[in-house]
This record gives structure tokens, sequence and C-alpha cells, in this order.
């Protein structure tokens, strides 16, 4: 399910658009190699660089409209995978412990575990990570695999037009003559390497929480969370161990049911 792109969150996606292809344009108007290469009729790098930005538009679009994994309603009797066939779901004892699923005070929906309620979405959301102001939409369950391969991209973009622009600037015999001539590159060079900053820290900081099989919200705020400041300081019932955690991120699909895989665990009773 994915929202309406003219509701919430227009203005910003506008924004990050405009700002996406105008700093594109600047790098072909400008003097730089994609330039050069572009009136040579070298054409390769130029167009897997416009394929690449606009893959990384398409993908900030898929992750700001797509559903995150909003509760709807009390779905309690439905059957979720956990990486594994229905038949193989049936042979997994029930567990002797009672899962206590708590009520949402605002939506009034019963909350599976590592759900929160959204303040901004006015939703729960599923395996709930943060809300995201720039794309303008909650990273939960359903689009947080999508949201790190959207980081990946864009890094890759914003390094490729920083190194782009770099090749540009041009020599002058005085700074203000060289300010005048690089002016608008220089922008674009400080510009692209804040977002490159923020980009890495951000990748590098989903990366290892997705590692450890745990959420920003679980990592910030475990103190608060009634099924997690129980356990101790370096205790996860969720990790599976890295490779495990990683491949059950980015390969394996469907909703898991996080009672069964706590419980399993022998953590303690929430």
């Amino acid at each position: 399910m994915f929202k309406n792109v003219f509701g919430s969150g227009f203005l910003v996606r506008t924004a990050h658009v405009i700002l996406t292809w105008v700093i594109t344009l600047i790098l072909f108007l400008h003097d730089t190699e994609l330039r050069q290469q572009e009136e040579t009729d070298q054409l390769v790098q130029p167009v897997f660089f416009v394929l690449l930005v606009l893959l990384s538009v398409l993908l900030y679009f898929a992750v700001s409209l797509m559903d995150p994994g909003f509760i709807l309603s009390d779905d309690s009797d439905l059957h979720f995978t956990l990486g594994v066939t229905e038949e193989q779901q049936d042979m997994i004892p029930p567990t002797t412990k009672a899962l206590r699923q708590r009520r949402c005070g605002h939506c009034l929906l019963q909350q599976p575990m590592r759900s929160k309620h959204c303040q901004t979405c006015q939703h729960c959301v599923r395996r709930y990570d943060h809300h995201c102001p720039w794309i303008e939409n909650c990273v939960g369950e359903r689009n947080h695999r999508w949201f790190v391969l959207y980081l990946a991209v864009q890094l890759l973009v914003l390094l490729w037009g920083l190194h782009i622009a770099w090749t540009g600037f041009r020599y002058a015999p005085s700074w203000q003559l060289w300010l005048r001539t690089n002016g608008m590159l220089l922008t674009v060079v400080v510009l692209v390497a804040v977002l490159s900053l923020v980009v890495l820290l951000l990748l590098g900081s989903h990366l290892y929480l997705v590692s450890l099989n745990t959420t920003t919200w679980e990592f910030m705020s475990r103190h608060r969370i009634s099924y997690l400041k129980h356990c101790g300081a370096d205790e996860n019932p969720f990790d599976r161990g890295t490779f495990n955690n990683l491949w059950a991120f980015f390969c394996v699909w469907g909703t898991v049911v996080w009672e069964q895989v706590y419980f399993r665990e022998g953590s303690d009773q929430v």
C-alpha cells in the first residue's frame, strides 16, 4: 500500500526532487569531467550517473510513500511467517508463557511486540525504527530494508557527485576572481559534502543496528521499553548472530511474530 504522493510530505518530497536535479544540472553545466565527457561523446559515465540519480529518486519516493507496517486492525488470528514455510510454522511447539499484547492508548489497537505508535503518522507501526522527517514517513517493518538501500544508493550518488564537482574547479590569479569563477561549484561541494557525511553516519548506524537485530527506538529507549528494560545492558533477546540478523533483514520477507522469537530465547516474561 502506498500513500498519496500529494498528501502529507508533498513539500518535502518536492524540495528533495528539485534539489537533486538542480545539483545534477549544475554538474552538467559547469566544466566538470561529466561535461567534458559529454562533449567528446563519451556518454557511458554521464548516462550511468543520471540513471543512478534517477534510481535514488525512485527509491526515495518508494520509502516515502510505502506503508511502513501500519497496524490498522486487531488481526490476532492471522498467521505470519518466521522465515519458514507454513508447515514448518505449525511444527513449532506453542510457548507455555502468555503472550500479552498491550493496547495502544491512542488508536486503541493491540500492539504486537516491537511496535510503537507514531504521533506524526497517527498509526502504530510494526517493528518501529523511527519517524524520518526527510522522507516524511515512518521507517518500520515493511520499508526499513528499502530505506537502508536508499541510503546506500544516495551515498554513492553524493560521493560521485562530490568527485565530479571537484573536477570542475578552475585556477584563477586571485581569490576574488576564483570565487566568482567557482562560487557555484563551491556551494555544491559544501552542500554535497555535508549531505554525504549525514548519509554516511545514518547508513553506518543503521547497518550496525541491523547487525544486532535492534531498532533505533529500542537502542535509544530500551530503559523505557517493557520487554527490554529487564534485560542486561548487552542482552538482546532478538539477536541471532550478525550473519543471521543481516540475512533475515535483507533476504527474508514476511511479518515476523517477535513474541515467539522473544520467548524462544528464554527471556523474562513481559
